[in-house]
């Protein structure tokens, strides 16, 4: 038998009530990744409005939703805002982890469980400590997850920067994992924190993160990966930057630009209206590009 957990915070029993009323006629399982798949699609789709990503997406949100009861239909949005809710009230916690494994959804999941948040903080303010080297020489600085789960590092990575006064367009958070439930949750908790970045579905050993020149702001998937883009990517200061490096990228394939040595100034903020964020696919995967890397463990900065 599952061993039931006592939720202590007002948040996480509201959830799990609303929740429990889901699973009268479905698996607790089914319930979790059609709520998880339903939340991103819905942050997702409000930003990406038209392409072939977005119809996909869409398809997939109306088949899913139909299997469902009216009754039942309108549970989905009430879990949404108790989640919004507690991540805004509380930020400094893994609230969708927390609840993944207080309904004993690691059961469903292999055995697997998601560390701790206060683990994470841990190791985020270790990692973290050397942020400032890299945000002097291009005004940002990359945060890697390879392995997200449900975005626990990366949530505790983000409100380190909170407290070093370190605001959205400082920081890049790009986190992959292999379960597409998984790094949906660790998307749609950094997308309501207000992260800039994006999560890769996808095998990070097989099918490691790369771009064009190792750079993260050329995003360039390959067909074995599935990129989700958080809503703060679109703040036109990353705009800008994204047209920077892709512009950058075109001068120097056709040899009037030379790769810089030396460190990268900050990109000028345009004044205008800000461009749109470029396609994710138009830019060809190079044959051997390097991987992004760091010194340490699973959390590292680029």
């Amino acid at each position: 038998m599952a061993k039931k957990v006592r939720f202590l915070k007002d948040s996480q029993v509201e959830f799990s009530k609303l929740f429990s009323e889901l699973c009268r006629m479905k698996s607790s399982w089914e319930a979790w990744t059609d709520f998880v798949a339903m939340s991103a699609t819905a942050i997702a789709n409000a930003f990406d409005r038209e392409g072939p990503t977005h119809d996909e997406r869409e398809k997939k949100y109306i088949s899913t939703i139909k299997r469902y009861s009216k009754a039942e239909q309108e549970i989905f949005p009430k879990l949404f805002a108790v989640m919004v809710e507690a991540l805004e009230h509380e930020p400094d916690q893994d609230f969708l982890g927390e609840m993944f494994m207080g309904l004993n959804m690691g059961d469903h999941w292999k055995g697997q469980f998601f560390t701790p948040y206060n683990v994470c903080r841990m190791m985020s303010e270790i990692t973290i400590a050397g942020l400032e080297e890299h945000i002097e020489k291009k005004g940002w600085v990359g945060i890697h997850d390879p392995c997200c789960g449900a975005g626990a590092l990366m949530i505790a990575a983000r409100n380190t920067m909170v407290r070093e006064k370190r605001g959205p367009r400082e920081a890049l958070y790009v986190a992959q994992d292999i379960d597409r439930t998984a790094a949906l949750m660790c998307y749609i908790q950094l997308s309501l924190l207000g992260c800039a970045g994006y999560v890769v579905v996808g095998d990070s050993l097989l099918h490691p993160l790369a771009g064009p020149g190792g750079n993260p702001l050329l995003i360039s998937p390959t067909p074995e990966q599935e990129i989700w883009l958080m809503p703060a990517l679109y703040d036109e200061v990353w705009c800008a930057r994204i047209q920077y490096e892709r512009v950058k990228l075109a001068l120097e394939s056709l040899g009037v630009m030379k790769s810089p040595r030396e460190p990268e100034q900050e990109t000028p903020v345009p004044e205008n209206d800000p461009p749109e964020v470029p396609p994710i696919k138009e830019i060809a995967q190079p044959e051997s590009p390097p991987l992004i890397e760091g010194d340490g463990g699973q959390l590292t900065l680029f």
